[in-house]
């Protein structure tokens, strides 16, 4: 059961960066919406995505209190 809920984990983590991007190309839809989603979802089944979007989140809030 665990293969397939990750299989469909990537799918959908993927569908949504793809949605993300051609959001970040159309005014209407705003990307971030669902490039975010996306990203935290593949790091829940994908480890280096999680340490990629772990070490943004730092430098983001890094630039936040400075």
């Amino acid at each position: 059961m665990k293969p397939l809920i990750n299989i469909i984990k990537t799918i959908v983590g993927i569908i949504f960066i793809i949605i993300g991007l051609i959001g970040g190309l159309i005014p209407i839809l705003q990307g971030w919406m669902f490039g975010i989603p996306g990203l935290m979802i593949l790091g829940s089944v994908f480890p280096s995505v999680k340490k990629w979007t772990d070490k943004m989140v730092k430098k983001a809030k890094k630039k936040i209190k400075s």
